[in-house]
């Protein structure tokens, strides 16, 4: 039998456009870290095990990171999957207490990125999106923008011929959450445009324009788990988040063995990921009130909706046109601003994630607070391929 778990302290830098700031990884670990510990009120020497989440970087820079915090000979487990490392790592942190391996953890994610888009080189190895651009390449002409846009282009392609979307209801996701980031100071970008500034930037890949892509950005985020004796011990129940439903799902023969862009981009993943986390859960989307999801890319926000089961396959315009998604609506996704402006460091993005749904569940979000927040739901994906879906329960009796 599994042990409940508990999220008791988040920490995050603020993200930045990379070169902007005079910092290194190892800086940005113990500016998130230091946060995350004094937000619990307690000493690295408390974590019994921790797992640190980066994309770019040596093997083990993870310990070089978490030296800044402490020398304590811990277990530290270095991870990387792509876009969905940072929530990786706190799967694994979760996995842990839960199994009764540990009774404090800590999940931490970092990134110093290069600017410009992702780059696809693997030195004549085999790469981790071959199958993935095969399979676009059999459905769509390949076009010369770089291949992540390219990919949720054209799912947003197909999506539009299948369900009559329009490239305005991918530039309404970018506009709401441009401007659900002028709240948020950790946000790389506080900006907010109209609708028209967003569909006449500079276009990347149609119907993608730049303000509807993530930005590459610099940044770390981490959080602390406690076992339900843990919080306890430490006097913690004020402040306890319970992880009430977490799973991760990779791919499926559908996301290559198909004639729908939007299986390539993850779909199926991220739908089955959801449904284990609903069943562990004891509940769904339709029982959260705030929502920090995966918007890369504009189109891939609203493929989440279809996929976390907020509505049908192919009625998320609908949610679009009826502001069911932000302040006032059924639900706010993506308060902090989303990737797409907050920014993403890719590492770092789960666990900022979580960072921000602990904060509106213990209502310290300030102006970007959810009113009556009590669940919250999170979605991070990567391709190549992993997505995770972690739901959190705040009540007066979390423990």
């Amino acid at each position: 039998m599994t042990r409940d778990v508990y999220v008791v302290g988040v920490g995050m830098t603020k993200f930045e456009k990379p070169g902007s700031r005079d910092w290194d990884y190892p800086d940005m670990v113990k500016e998130a870290g230091t946060k995350a510990l004094d937000d619990a009120g307690i000493n690295y020497s408390e974590i019994e095990q921790a797992a640190v989440g980066y994309v770019y970087g040596g093997s083990t820079s993870g310990q070089r990171a978490m030296y800044e915090l402490g020398l304590t000979g811990i277990p530290m487990v270095n991870m990387n999957n792509n876009c969905s490392t940072g929530s990786t790592a706190l799967l694994y942190s979760r996995q842990m207490i839960a199994g009764g391996l540990a009774e404090v953890t800590m999940a931490v994610g970092f990134e110093k990125m290069q600017r410009g888009s992702l780059s696809v080189d693997t030195d004549g190895r085999a790469g981790p999106l071959d199958n993935h651009i095969t399979g676009l390449q059999q459905l769509h002409e390949e076009t010369s923008s770089p291949i992540a846009p390219q990919m949720w282009a054209r799912a947003a392609d197909d999506h539009m011929r299948r369900y009559g979307t329009t490239p305005e209801h991918f530039a309404k996701i970018a506009e709401k959450n441009h401007r659900h980031s002028a709240n948020n100071p950790y946000a790389q970008f506080q900006d907010v445009y109209t609708l028209d500034e967003i569909m006449e930037s500079p276009l990347i890949d149609a119907p993608l324009t730049r303000l509807q892509c993530s930005p590459t950005s610099d940044g770390a985020a981490a959080a602390i788990l406690m076992s339900e004796d843990a919080v306890e011990k430490f006097g913690l129940e004020g402040q306890a988040v319970r992880i009430a439903g977490q799973a991760m799902a990779t791919d499926f023969a559908s996301s290559f063995d198909t004639d729908d862009a939007r299986t390539i981009v993850g779909a199926d993943m991220s739908e089955a990921a959801a449904k284990a986390a609903y069943e562990m859960a004891g509940f769904d989307a339709s029982d959260v009130q705030v929502i920090e999801l995966h918007d890369c890319f504009s189109p891939n926000e609203m493929l989440t909706y279809e996929a976390l089961g907020m509505c049908d396959v192919g009625a998320s315009g609908a949610l679009i046109d009826n502001n069911d998604t932000t302040y006032g609506g059924r639900w706010v996704v993506n308060p902090s601003g989303g990737l797409i402006s907050k920014g993403h460091p890719l590492g770092a993005t789960g666990i900022a994630q979580c960072a921000e749904l602990n904060w509106q569940l213990r209502g310290l979000s300030d102006q970007r607070q959810v009113a009556g927040a009590t669940r919250a739901l999170q979605h991070n994906i990567g391709l190549g391929g992993a997505a995770v879906v972690t739901l959190y329960e705040r009540t007066t009796a979390s423990v």
